[in-house]
């Protein structure tokens, strides 16, 4: 019993709606198409339309998403011997019409869901014809917004009328690229006898004691006999007896010798196979036995957020995650693969699968399962209202039976969330005078999604929202209580700002940078460069993003005098901002028990508060990430009117280490120092009062070096009042086996060396970033470009780059 896909021979055509008259030929006769896929790609592929994402094509293109599409295909029934033959579209994009033979199957209108549909007595040996018709997305969000009711919503579009993947419409990131399409699998399984439905394990681990109940439903064809339902895993053995019309059956196996699944750091990830099998049927999937729950008891500072994998308190170093494209179709599991390796080298635990995205494919969970990265997944609902009428709810529940069984096996995933910042919209942006007593989606949140849970998932833990305070009696967003976004910092205010905030758990916040100069200037073409210029513009979504670019360099950094420098010092201060946030929530350890950053990956070349641009370059944020995300992690704060070392260890291991203190001058001289010792617990924090100060803070700041490798500083001041030299380094580059070696000597402090290596070439990467050297260090970056490159271009001035760049002239003379 497979899946037999229809993925070959399929045509794309125009059936409705307006088409500008520069794009009449769309028009003309139908196209090939690309299924799985959306109608941009397929006219795109053509040559009909220009690539969506560069310059103001997005707009250009708006036509698309208010006019209805055709596909069609001819194919040959499955010659098998099978008694039945079922339709299976794994996710139609989104108002469909599906016509076989001449005669409607069905029609549907959420993408998020999985349909099957018997075909058999539709089906001629030849030339049968499938035709699936997509409607305006957008005219049909806006019919039933009048029908349902005007609900707030985020955005141009109502998009919480429809069940369509919310960003798809347009975010303060990502273009309004409004899709249609057969965007997953699409084929026809034939079977006889029983089948298998669905498969649910649920997995126990009490103590030492290992178990899996498997759920397994099933479907029967007129003509079967009585089965036996086997579940193998582990070596372990159940087995139950299935009569005739029998809808589920459930097999227990206790697995003695199963090793626990862990979080990366933490543990081991083994996975078992489960099979399943019904007669002929046969269903199998790796699985990993771990617990899961969420501590929100309430104590003496609130109520906290802590993720407790297998009895073990996980402290959460984590980032949001967005749909890697656009258009999902493309997105591969290679690309998935490099985005996980992204996430893994950086030191996260966790990604967030954010609730206006989509339910990511199996491709996601499984490298999540196998590499140790725990997953937060949401409902999908974001930053809006909903309405409640049966319309929408029968498809809020047939799509959350649908996900939660097909997501139920898999360990990684350990906290499922009802939605986006909905229920601190109800309480705090407005919407009660306008909502005027309609519903809102409270009855999702707190009723129809943990009664989902309760029954489907019942050992992985659900939050109603994010943020969240897990009590009718708190504000949802009071940073004492459960989980917090923190967006004043960005949209209002100074990242300084981040330490006036004692969060018991960051689930969002952030700051924005342009992606790499050679992702940026690939879409954005104005002549000449300008951060205002229209079509850079076009690729800066966020309400008056550039003015809080600019005002967000605040006294951290002088005011840009050049594109160049612009692009820089933006990016710089993004990933400032961020470590600034994440030095001081990890030095509140165990208060906080962890922070989830606002983004690790872009669906497009775009700004954006990602760490990895749309073309997969490594921003400077990322490099900041990778080193406060580390397992043993050093930090500089302010303490009871001085300053103290804080240390968190997260890691399973005691940290003993030597402390050297000394504040410098930035030429390296020493004023003074102080040696200490430090003994860290495992999974433990520690902070150690400085005696330092300093009589010219203009001149000098303090450097903490570990005898385990690690570093710590504080300055005394902000960059453009420090005495820094504006040529601090000395770079030379060679070629060496597998790419280039660029090797930098600093002549006095360097803060923040970066190397920009996509400016020399857009394939190049480097190894590290965002490295500060003390006069006389010298450290070597690893370049891996195409071979053939002149070497030096490896050591330009626009490619090696430090703070010390943007300090006016003035100053650092």
């Amino acid at each position: 019993m497979t899946l037999r896909e229809l993925h070959d021979g399929w045509t794309l055509r125009h059936s409705g709606g307006g088409i500008p008259p520069a794009f009449a030929g769309v028009a003309a006769e139908p196209v090939p198409a690309t299924v799985p896929g959306v109608v941009h790609t397929d006219l795109l592929a053509a040559g009909l339309i220009p690539d969506p994402y560069v310059d103001d094509n997005e707009s250009l293109l708006s036509w698309i998403g208010r006019c209805d599409w055709t596909y069609e295909l001819t194919f040959d029934a499955p010659a098998d011997g099978a008694d039945n033959h079922d339709l299976v579209a794994e996710g139609l994009d989104t108002v469909a019409r599906v016509v076989l033979n001449g005669v409607e199957v069905a029609t549907t209108r959420n993408q998020h869901r999985t349909y099957r549909w018997p075909v058999g007595a539709l089906l001629r040996p030849e030339g049968n014809r499938l035709e699936v018709t997509f409607r305006s997305p957008i005219a049909y969000a806006e019919e039933r917004e009048a029908v349902l009711g005007e609900r707030p919503h985020g955005y141009v579009h109502p998009y919480n009328a429809i069940r369509k993947t919310a960003c798809n419409f347009g975010w303060d990131w990502g273009p309004a690229l409004v899709t249609s399409g057969i965007w997953r699998r699409i084929g026809i399984e034939s079977w006889s006898g029983a089948r298998i439905a669905s498969v649910r394990p649920v997995v126990g681990v009490d103590g030492d004691a290992r178990r899996v109940d498997v759920h397994v439903e099933l479907e029967w064809s007129d003509d079967a006999t009585d089965l036996e339902v086997v579940a193998h895993v582990a070596g372990e053995r159940a087995a139950v007896a299935a009569s005739i019309g029998t809808s589920s059956v459930v097999l227990s196996i206790t697995a003695p010798d199963v090793e626990l699944w862990w979080p990366r750091g933490h543990g081991a990830q083994p996975l078992y196979e489960l099979t399943v099998q019904a007669g002929e049927a046969e269903w199998s999937r790796r699985i990993g036995f771990r617990s899961a729950e969420i501590d929100v008891e309430a104590d003496a500072d609130g109520s906290p957020f802590t993720v407790i994998v297998n009895g073990k308190p996980i402290y959460i170093r984590g980032a949001n995650w967005i749909p890697e494209d656009t258009f999902f179709a493309r997105i591969t599991r290679e690309r998935l693969a490099e985005r996980f390796t992204d996430a893994e080298e950086s030191g996260m635990n966790l990604l967030r699968v954010w609730g206006g995205g989509i339910y990511e494919s199996e491709d996601f969970y499984e490298l999540a399962d196998e590499r140790g990265v725990l997953v937060w997944q949401d409902f999908l609902l974001a930053c809006a209202a909903y309405s409640e009428d049966a319309e929408l709810w029968d498809e809020f529940e047939a799509e959350a039976r649908d996900n939660v069984t097909r997501l139920s096996s898999h360990p990684s995933l350990v906290v499922w969330n009802g939605g986006n910042e909905n229920i601190w919209g109800w309480v705090d942006w407005g919407w009660r005078p306008r909502l005027k007593g309609a519903t809102w989606g409270e009855g999702y949140y707190l009723d129809l999604f943990p009664r989902v849970i309760g029954e489907l998932a019942p050992t992985t833990p659900y939050s109603a929202g994010s943020p969240y305070g897990f009590s009718r009696f708190v504000h949802p967003n009071d940073p004492k209580h459960g989980t917090v976004h923190i967006w004043d910092v960005w949209n209002q205010v100074d990242y300084d700002v981040y330490r006036t905030y004692r969060p018991r758990f960051v689930s969002e916040f952030g700051f924005q940078g342009p992606a790499a100069w050679s992702t940026l200037f690939s879409v954005v073409h104005d002549e000449p460069a300008d951060p205002y210029g229209p079509l850079m513009l076009v690729h800066q979504k966020a309400n008056d993003g550039n003015g809080k670019l600019e005002r967000g360099l605040g006294a951290h950094i002088a005011e840009p005098q050049s594109i160049d420098d612009w692009h820089w010092a933006t990016q710089l201060n993004q990933a400032r901002a961020v470590r600034f946030g994440i030095e001081h929530f990890r030095s509140l350890h165990p208060l906080n028990q962890g922070s989830i950053v606002w983004q690790l990956n872009d669906c497009w070349p775009v700004i954006s508060w990602a760490a990895v641009d749309g073309h997969g370059i490594r921003k400077p944020l990322w490099y900041a990430l990778r080193d406060v995300y580390a397992d043993r992690f050093a930090t500089i704060q302010p303490r009871d009117g001085g300053l103290a070392l804080v240390l968190h260890n997260d890691s399973d291991s005691p940290w003993e280490a030597s402390v050297s203190v000394r504040v410098l001058t930035f030429a390296g001289d020493e004023r003074t120092s102080m040696d200490a010792s430090a003994s860290v617990p495992a999974r433990s924090a520690v902070s150690v009062a400085l005696d330092v100060s300093s009589d010219d803070p203009t001149g000098e700041f303090v450097v903490a070096e570990l005898s385990t490798g690690e570093r710590a500083f504080w300055y005394f001041d902000e960059d453009p009042a420090l005495r820094l030299s504006p040529s601090p380094v000395v770079a030379s580059a060679s070629a060496v086996e597998g790419g280039y070696e660029v090797r930098v000597r600093a002549t006095s402090l360097a803060k923040d060396v970066t190397l920009l290596v996509d400016r020399a070439d857009a394939a190049a990467r480097v190894d590290r970033g965002m490295v500060t050297l003390l006069p006389g260090d010298e450290a070597s970056f690893r370049v891996t470009a195409p071979a053939g490159l002149d070497a030096e271009v490896f050591a330009g001035a626009l490619v090696v780059r430090s703070a010390n760049d943007l300090v006016p002239v003035t100053v650092g003379v």
